[in-house]
């Protein structure tokens, strides 16, 4: 396997706030706690108090969520050193995405892992532990319920409403059914599972096991106990509203901010309701769901059931950061940009803000594919740019400038101006006959020069052909192969794929990496 990098600016394809940021942008420091370089997490680790209690509340529900399923010496390992002061948590987390969705579901797990290595090599003292924060709390199902392989949409389609996770497997046999061939590791987990939750968390110990992944819910009564105080505080003092804003005022002269922070940034959650609470005239209203709740009712809901409280995307990160002994979230560059709308939240609430790290983004590029590209003459940076760029590129490399015949004409012109000379002296009467037939071997020649290009447009339809199938491939409808292509694109022909990713990512070094097969 070959491996390169290349600069993220270089890509075309990463916004101007994440390229600041892997700068160090003096603009942007305000709005994170530190860069994750390693060094950084020296103090990171210094400052990350996390109660024994905690730990051990993580530990029993981390159990009874893997109870039932066989795992790896490496998870079990993992779970258990959860207990110990000296253990800290690398987190990423996304939905449920069937199948696992587009690759960069794969890539953040991968960077997840590779960052806990780097940071053991560098502190051997302490443990690190790659953790997957399953979203089963998400109720967009029209985000999860599909993927795409070989070009091909599969689409599990059924009424859905609540959390995502909640969902029972019933009706996914239709479409394992319609899949190509047989993906065990899929089949098993979602004819095995009762849930969807249940079933991502089969796949993904199925795929990263061996790593000592560690896939936490946190749809969970006893997690959701730590989280209480601060919902609490949310539903009377609206904390995040205000310290949301504040932040986001600070961040628009030079950012638009990503997400939209509400009054209120918490859902009602119940079985198959996930709808958003607000407050109207000092009353708390369920949206579509005709419930209302005074103050006082509301607050023992809280105190009574914690786990019918979900947190939204403002609130989800803190309700992690308050159940993991966390150093760093690792997300896409939607993820990092709204990060840096939170500090201000976790300073109001008392929760240490952890480094945000950029996920590994990667290109593979398949033996054929590889092949196609050094047939064409062009490098791996070159395929970056637009098709056009790319077809003046290629234009140059194969000699074929336009054909321009102007100075054959002007010769001819020349020769047929000294015939006309001559017939002046001989017989004036020629001389019309003479700019004639010169006028006619100067349309001959502009109908050579049209014939002459056309000949070189065919003969380099083939490599634009090459060119533009070659590029559809590296990037499916235009974007990053990473946002279309599913995992089984690549693993189903090379097994060892994650393996693969694995030894090339390197999480801290923080550029674009490409996989070439040999």
């Amino acid at each position: 396997m070959k491996v390169s990098c290349i600069d993220y600016s270089a890509t075309g394809a990463f916004s101007s706030l994440v390229l600041d940021y892997l700068n160090q942008d003096a603009r942007l420091q305000p709005f994170y706690a530190a860069f994750p370089e390693i060094p950084a997490f020296k103090q990171l680790m210094q400052q990350r108090n996390f109660p024994a209690a905690q730990r051990q509340v993580l530990v029993e529900e981390l159990q009874r969520q893997y109870q039932g399923l066989e795992t790896s010496a490496a998870v079990q390992e993992n779970i258990s050193a959860l207990a110990g002061e000296q253990t800290f948590t690398i987190t990423t987390g996304h939905q449920l995405n069937l199948f696992t969705g587009p690759l960069y579901f794969i890539y953040k797990i991968v960077t997840a892992i590779t960052s806990a290595r780097e940071l053991q090599k560098a502190y051997p003292a302490q443990k690190f532990v790659p953790v997957y924060w399953m979203a089963t709390e998400d109720h967009d199902f029209a985000e999860v319920n599909h993927f795409n392989l070989f070009g091909k949409k599969y689409e599990w389609e059924q009424e859905a409403g609540g959390a995502v996770g909640r969902l029972s497997t019933d009706g996914l046999n239709e479409l394992l059914d319609a899949m190509p061939e047989h993906y065990p590791l899929f089949e098993e987990a979602y004819t095995e599972s009762a849930t969807l939750a249940q079933a991502t968390r089969r796949i993904v110990n199925g795929l990263f096991g061996e790593y000592g992944v560690v896939c936490l819910d946190g749809d969970s009564v006893a997690l959701k106990q730590a989280f209480a105080p601060v919902v609490e505080k949310e539903l009377t003092q609206q904390l995040s509203y205000k310290a949301v804003t504040q932040t986001n005022a600070a961040l628009e002269p030079h950012y638009k901010p990503q997400v939209m922070v509400r009054e209120l940034n918490l859902f009602y959650l119940d079985e198959n309701l996930r709808e958003r609470i607000v407050l109207e005239n000092g009353h708390y209203k369920v949206l579509n769901s005709g419930m209302v709740f005074t103050q006082a009712e509301m607050l023992e809901q809280v105190h009574a059931h914690p786990e019918r409280f979900s947190p939204n995307v403002v609130l989800r990160p803190l309700y992690q950061e308050l159940v993991l002994p966390n150093l760093a979230y690792i997300g896409g560059g939607a993820e990092v940009a709204y990060w840096f709308q939170l500090k201000g939240m976790f300073e109001a609430f008392d929760v240490p803000y952890p480094a945000v790290m950029l996920r590994n983004s990667a290109m593979y590029v398949t033996k054929p594919n590889a092949q196609r590209l050094e047939k064409l003459g062009l490098t791996v940076p070159e395929i970056f740019k637009d098709l056009s760029e790319l077809k003046k590129r290629l234009a140059e490399l194969l000699n074929q400038e336009e054909i321009n015949l102007a100075a054959q004409r002007e010769a001819v012109e020349a020769a047929f101006r000294q015939v006309e000379e001559l017939a002046q002296t001989i017989d004036p009467t020629l001389v019309k006959a003479v700019g004639a037939e010169g006028q006619k071997a100067q349309n001959s020649f502009q109908m050579l020069e049209k014939k002459l290009n056309k000949a070189i447009e065919s003969k380099n339809d083939t490599a634009y052909n090459q060119l533009a199938n070659l590029k559809e491939k590296l990037f499916p409808t235009g974007v990053l192969q990473e946002r279309v292509d599913n995992l089984l694109t690549y693993q189903t022909n090379n097994p060892q794929f994650i393996q693969a990713l694995v030894d090339a990512f390197e999480p801290f070094a923080f550029t674009f990496t490409v996989l070439e097969e040999e």
